[in-house]
């Protein structure tokens, strides 16, 4: 099955190629470094590296707390971490400069994997959240290397997706050391996918161990005051997609009958969709300003467009209310977590597979909304914008929510300190 997969990957690697030149067209990094991702890149200066695999800006944030940890703990061995996507391989820059490593990860065809593996001879290989990839995993196991999926979820879409290749799913589980999984469901869906029981842990989720910066909540209230405006009620949609935009403008329309002074901040997940979300909102006739503009919006503003990276938690700390964004259409949703640790209240839509534990945890706890459409959002943004203290209600439950289920960051450190080989090995 392995090989049948791999001449596979062989037949449509052109079309990838050709797939990372036409996404260059808006943005141009995905035409750099290509060779990283067929293994070519010049041997790196160390070896026996803890290999950390995030593949994106997400992932990476998500993964940071891990990293510090593992850089204070293992002061003597190096770390490698690779992204796939160009916003991933510029957070890991931005947050981590020279402590560690850096290049693409490999696209999983077996000279690719092996020419990467020669280059890095990891001693560990950490791989965030749901990355399953046969070669990969194989070459890893055949070379020594302990694998460990950590921080690991798999939806029930996910898993139904593997399920159509158990065999392979099977063989590929079977190379892993550890999952370390989020919760007992996600667990379960692993189980029955071929994971033997020794090779699971629950740790919990590494998202409720992010520490926000003492300076974030006082840089985002000079973002607020200086930019957005301090006396407008300020609602931000954060990592939004394509289908979802326009809905959320319809959104905005709404709450402006009753919220007329009401600010949207519209964060798209994607940088090659600035522009397009920009036009998107003048067709409809309103007034925006863009956050690469570096200037301050006004009365007649209607929507401020956050055409920058890394920014999100300052962004949310200048707003008053978060809607998070892949939830109005069917793409599972994005992190809560963030909005709830700076106490801010959150609205998400029907779609939140990929962090479904983790949302039915929130409105359980009344600590979150969940709307089945643009309408009942609106709804919930005017009664919010209007209300602080109820706003304020939301958003204390869903912090005391994040300070309850942190823990799984140590939980993790101690089940790698038990599988991570000695330093002379």
């Amino acid at each position: 099955m392995r090989l049948l997969y791999s001449l596979v990957l062989y037949l449509i690697a052109p079309l990838v190629v050709l797939r990372l030149l036409w996404r260059s067209r808006k943005a141009p990094d995905y035409r750099q470094r290509i060779g990283e991702r067929f293994g070519f890149f010049p041997h790196l200066s160390k070896k026996g590296y803890i290999w950390l695999h995030s593949v994106s800006v997400g992932e990476t944030i998500a993964a940071a707390p891990l990293v510090k940890q593992l850089l204070a703990t293992y002061p003597d061995l190096p770390l490698l971490i690779t992204t796939t996507t160009p916003t991933g391989s510029a957070q890991v820059k931005k947050l981590f400069g020279d402590q560690v490593a850096h290049v693409y990860a490999p696209y999983d065809l077996p000279g690719a994997v092996q020419r990467f593996l020669a280059r890095t001879q990891p001693r560990l290989a950490l791989i965030m959240e749901t990355e399953l990839w046969p070669n990969l995993f194989h070459y890893c196991h055949r070379q020594g290397v302990p694998v460990v999926v950590a921080n690991a979820r798999l939806s029930e879409r996910s898993a139904k997706g593997y399920g159509k290749l158990r065999a392979l799913t099977a063989q590929t589980l079977a190379c892993v050391t550890q999952v370390a999984a989020q919760g007992e469901d996600d667990g379960q869906r692993f189980l029955a996918l071929g994971l033997r029981q020794d090779q699971l842990t629950i740790t919990g989720s590494l998202k409720f161990d992010l520490t926000v910066a003492a300076s974030v909540q006082e840089q985002g209230q000079v973002l607020r005051r200086v930019t957005l405006g301090a006396e407008r009620p300020v609602w931000l949609a954060a990592s939004t997609h394509q289908g979802e935009d326009e809905q959320l403008l319809d959104a905005l329309a709404e709450v402006r009958q009753q919220v007329a002074d009401a600010l949207l901040v519209l964060v798209p997940r994607h940088p090659e969709r600035f522009d397009s979300v920009v036009e998107l909102c003048r067709q409809r006739g309103l007034n925006v300003v863009r956050r690469s503009e570096r200037r301050g919006c006004n009365a007649e503003t209607d929507v401020f467009v956050a055409d920058s990276m890394g920014e999100m938690m300052l962004l949310l700390a200048a707003s008053d209310v978060c809607f998070m964004g892949g939830s109005l259409i069917e793409h599972g949703g994005h992190n809560i977590l963030e909005p709830a640790a700076l106490g801010k209240p959150v609205v998400f839509g029907p779609s939140m597979y990929n962090f479904a534990v983790i949302s039915k945890l929130f409105i359980a706890e009344g600590a979150a909304r969940q709307v089945a459409d643009r309408h009942e959002l609106a709804q919930v943004l005017v009664q919010w914008l209007t209300n602080v203290v109820l706003a304020d209600e939301f958003g204390q439950r869903g912090r005391a929510v994040v300070d309850a289920n942190r823990g799984a960051l140590q939980r993790l450190l101690r089940l790698l300190a038990a599988i991570l080989p000695p330093a002379d090995s």
